[in-house]
């Protein structure tokens, strides 16, 4: 069975066929560095980490490039707050401030839920350069416009727009709800550029002072990560429209090029079957239910439920992730509690478990029948290990632990978490020895690497990396060293 994707695009179900044989690019919108991560973050991070961890057991190789917005209108707000209670300091080094403490939160709390780092974390602080010359592009192709200091893009030159979400121009416009500003010429048309106060963040730019817009950032980024056209863009329902439909109608407007070829999005959180809101006090924020339960618990609750669909969180479902999670951990350890985690025993690509896993996978990554799938194999395991009955439970053993993996619920998903952090590390080290022209200590970095089966690439967007699995080394007679 082939991998089957839902692309909200097309509102149907395709075959998955990247635009390079044996690579995928994927672009996910990361978050707003304003505050804490929610459980609504957790959906979507999780929900996407899946994807790539399922694609690259496929044998993908994934360039995975998810953003982080640190200069916004919201953290802006947050930060004039802020001063209000400490009038000394300057709104500039506050925005820095929020954006950096949050965004070490987020990786703290992705941790936790063992959520792999990605290849790039781009920042739009390090990109404005990049959306001056897309927003410039875009006035010299007749789709944006300025208007004292801001640039604004022009919807109705775009032809096909509100083909993501469904929508047609006539109904969005009777639809509009905000203040209209008078200076559009429509009123959904969206801004690329806008003019700074005088103490905001700003930078210098053909129209003044000023900052991009959101959506275009998500166009700078990931075009100059992945190229023009690329295979996975992903994010959460609440940015199909209009986040989504903008950044289509920018890039294509600009490259005159399919940008994205299938769009993937993850459904809402819901509280006791009420919409999360800080309003109706049934908000929470990922720390506070870490500090009440497991984030492998977490994890496994959110996957319980397919990715598109609405979830809905209580205490109740929490519970029953728990002892589903101790089902598993409990298996495992009574395996290696008998020895029977040889490594020579390999799992059969052709088991049943196995097959059964991967058409729940290929089928729109459904992890509620893989997780179906990894059940019936833990009854399995502890019906033969009940009867003694030894000898084949080391290889369906091994397949409940590959499972688990993809799924990113193994009780060693934690300490691959930590070791990939440690990888960034030295990865970041390397470019600031290239930059140092230590090419000596840059090649030591690279091979040390090779020998772990993390092979670098250098392009001139940044330094990707991908692993090369031992097995798979010694299997085609390749060295690492």
């Amino acid at each position: 069975m082939s991998l089957k994707v839902y692309n909200t695009l097309t509102g149907t179900k395709e075959e998955f066929l990247p635009l390079v044989k044996g690579k995928v690019g994927m672009y996910v919108c990361g978050v707003t560095v304003y505050d804490e991560c929610h459980l609504g973050h957790a959906r979507a991070y999780v929900a996407f980490d899946v994807i790539r961890r399922y694609l690259e057991y496929k044998g993908y190789q994934v360039n995975y490039i998810q953003n982080f917005t640190d200069v916004d209108d919201k953290i802006i707000a947050r930060a004039r707050k802020m001063r209000e209670k400490s009038s000394q300091k300057d709104l500039k080094e506050l925005v820095r401030e929020i954006a950096e403490k949050y965004t070490r939160e987020y990786f703290e709390h992705m941790d936790k839920l063992t959520v792999k780092r990605v290849t790039q974390y781009p920042r739009a602080t390090e990109h404005i350069g990049e959306m001056i010359e897309l927003t410039k592009g875009l006035i010299r192709k007749g789709y944006g416009y300025q208007v004292d200091g801001d640039v604004f893009f022009e919807i109705g030159k775009f032809k096909d727009y509100g083909k993501l979400s469904q929508r047609k121009l006539e109904e969005m416009r009777a639809g509009v709800r905000v203040e209209v500003d008078e200076r559009k010429r429509s009123p959904l048309d969206f801004a690329l550029w806008k003019h700074s106060k005088e103490d905001e963040p700003s930078w210098d730019s053909p129209w003044g002072k000023g900052r991009p817009g959101w959506h275009i950032e998500c166009s700078a980024m990931s075009m100059k990560y992945l190229g023009e056209s690329f295979d996975i863009h992903a994010g959460g329902q609440d940015l199909i429209f209009p986040h989504h439909e903008n950044e289509i109608a920018q890039s294509e407007g600009y490259t005159k090029k399919p940008f994205a070829r299938y769009w993937l999005h993850n459904g809402f959180v819901t509280i006791n079957r009420e919409k999360m809101s800080k309003s109706l006090g049934n908000f929470f924020t990922l720390r506070e239910i870490f500090e009440k339960c497991n984030p492998r618990v977490v994890r496994l609750f959110l996957l319980s439920t397919h990715y598109r669909k609405p979830i809905d969180f209580s205490d109740d479902k929490l519970n029953n992730a728990r002892r589903s999670l101790e089902r598993i951990d409990s298996c495992l350890r009574e395996v290696e509690r008998r020895k029977l985690s040889a490594p020579a025993a390999r799992p059969c690509r052709g088991s049943i478990y196995r097959t059964r896993f991967e058409e729940a996978m290929d089928d729109d990554f459904n992890t509620a029948a893989a997780l179906g799938v990894i059940f019936d194999l833990v009854s399995k395991i502890n019906s033969r290990l009940d009867k003694g009955d030894l000898s084949s439970v080391t290889r369906v053993a091994s397949e409940l632990r590959d499972f688990c993996g993809v799924l990113g619920l193994s009780p060693e998903s934690g300490q691959e978490t930590r070791l990939e952090e440690d990888l960034m590390k030295l990865i970041q080290e390397r470019e600031e020895a290239r930059r140092e022209k230590d090419w000596g200590r840059a090649d030591t970095i690279r091979d040390r690497l090779r020998k772990e089966g993390i092979i670098l690439e250098d392009r001139p967007q940044g330094t990707t990396w991908h692993k090369i699995r031992r097995s798979f080394c010694l299997e085609n007679n390749l060295l690492l060293l």
